[in-house]
C-alpha cells in the first residue's frame, strides 16, 4: 500500500490510521510500498509497535524502472530498504514535485507530525532498467515482484510484452480488481509461477482481505513470506480467487 508519501496516495494514509484500519479488517501482515522511496516504514513501523505490535508491517519500495515498469520491491529490513533506496537514487533525476499536479509528499512519523516533505517527483521512472533493479534487488536479499501485470500501463507486458517464462522475478501480481476467470487465464498462461494479490490501496477504504493473498506461514516474518514465495517447508501462497 502507499501512504502520504506518495503523491498518488491520500492524506488520510497516515501511520496511524493505516494501522488502526489493518487491525479493523483482520491484516496480519503489509507492506508499505510508496514510489521509489521508504522513507514512511519507521512512522507507520512505530504505529504497528505503539499499538501492539500488529500487524507485521514490511519495508517495501514499488520502484518504476527506465521502461516504466513498477517492480515490487520487499526487503527484509529497513536498513536493507534504504540502502537500496540510496543506489535507486543515484539515477534519479532532481525532478521538482508540483504539488498542485500531483499532490503532496510527506514524510510522517508515528503520530502523523510531518518530518519533511520531499521535493523531488517520486513518481518518475529511474535510470535503472527492470532486469538491473530485478538483479540489484536480489543481491541485497530482497525479493523482486512484477507489479500488476494485468495493467494496461506501467507493467511489463505493457512495456515490452509477455513476460517470459522462466523471468527471474520472484512472484508476478495481480491487480485486486480482476474476477476470478480473469485471473485463472493468467495462471494458466504461466503454470508453475506464484502470483500474489494486493490491494495497492491509495486510500484507507481499499485496505481489506478480500484485496489481499493469504499464506501459510509459522509467523508474520520476512523469512516466512519469503518461504511461501518459494514453497519451501510447507510455506503457501493460496491462490488469491479461492
Amino acid at each position: 500500500m502507499h501512504t502520504a508519501l506518495s503523491p498518488c496516495g491520500e492524506l488520510e494514509m497516515g501511520a496511524p490510521d493505516i494501522i488502526g484500519r489493518a487491525k479493523e479488517v483482520g491484516l496480519d501482515v503489509i507492506g508499505i510500498a510508496d514510489h521509489n522511496t521508504c522513507e514512511n516504514f519507521p512512522g507507520v513501523s512505530a504505529a504497528a509497535k505503539t499499538a501492539g505490535g500488529t500487524p507485521f508491517v514490511l519495508p517495501c519500495i514499488e520502484t518504476q524502472s527506465a521502461e516504466d515498469i513498477h517492480i515490487l520491491c520487499v526487503f527484509p529490513d529497513y536498513e536493507t530498504a534504504y540502502k537500496y533506496k540510496e543506489w535507486l537514487w543515484l539515477k534519479i533525476r532532481p525532478i521538482k514535485n508540483d504539488v498542485d499536479h500531483f499532490g503532496y509528499q510527506v514524510v510522517i512519523d508515528e503520530n502523523n507530525d510531518i518530518i519533511k516533505e520531499e521535493e523531488t517527483l517520486l513518481i518518475q521512472g529511474a535510470g535503472y532498467e527492470v532486469d538491473q533493479i530485478v538483479t540489484k534487488v536480489h543481491e541485497v536479499g530482497g525479493l523482486a515482484i512484477l507489479a500488476h501485470v494485468d495493467r494496461p500501463s506501467f507493467s511489463y507486458p505493457a512495456a515490452l510484452g509477455p513476460m517470459p517464462q522462466d523471468y527471474p522475478a520472484d512472484a508476478f501480481e495481480l491487480s485486486c480488481r480482476l474476477n476470478s476467470e480473469q485471473a485463472a487465464q493468467w495462471r494458466d498462461n504461466y503454470p508453475g509461477r506464484t502470483f500474489i494479490r494486493s490491494s495497492d490501496s491509495h486510500m484507507l477504504s481499499g485496505l481489506s482481505r478480500a484485496n489481499c493473498t493469504k499464506m501459510t506461514l509459522e509467523a508474520p516474518t520476512f523469512e516466512e513470506i519469503r518461504k511461501a514465495i518459494k514453497g519451501e517447508e510447507g510455506r503457501r501462497i493460496s491462490w488469491p480467487w479461492g
